[in-house]
């Protein structure tokens, strides 16, 4: 059983950078595909980057790329999300989330969910 914790949400101001970050409990987080969504309010939730079991495979949403980095750090149970150059499309509670197996893009696929982490850019 895995289970999955965010921090570093904030308040920001357009153009600054923030860097999030799920630990991760239990014994399985190497074999784990991870991935962050985003949820803005009254959006669906929806796809940020993910990350495949050793962090050779990435992908990004069209939105975010070129600004955001996801990393993950297997041997500290860790997953990141480094974001630059923020706008204030990107307010929303930030969510990592992890499955087995192949990556996806679709929340719809992954079956293990932090609680979730609030970004909010704002001048």
């Amino acid at each position: 059983q895995v289970q999955l914790v965010e921090s570093g949400g904030g308040l920001v101001q357009p153009g600054d950078s923030l860097r999030l970050s799920c630990l991760a409990s239990g014994r399985t987080f190497s074999n784990l595909v991870l991935a962050w969504f985003r949820q803005a309010p009254g959006n669906q939730r929806e796809f940020v980057a993910n990350v495949d079991q050793r962090g050779y495979k990435i992908e990004y949403a069209d939105s975010v790329k070129g600004r955001f980095t996801i990393s993950r750090d297997n041997g500290n149970k860790m997953l990141y999300l480094q974001m630059n150059n923020l706008n204030i499309e990107d307010t929303a509670v930030y969510y990592c989330a992890a499955r087995w197996f192949n990556p996806t893009r679709s929340s719809d696929d992954y079956d293990t969910w932090g609680q979730g982490t609030q970004v909010t850019v704002s001048s």
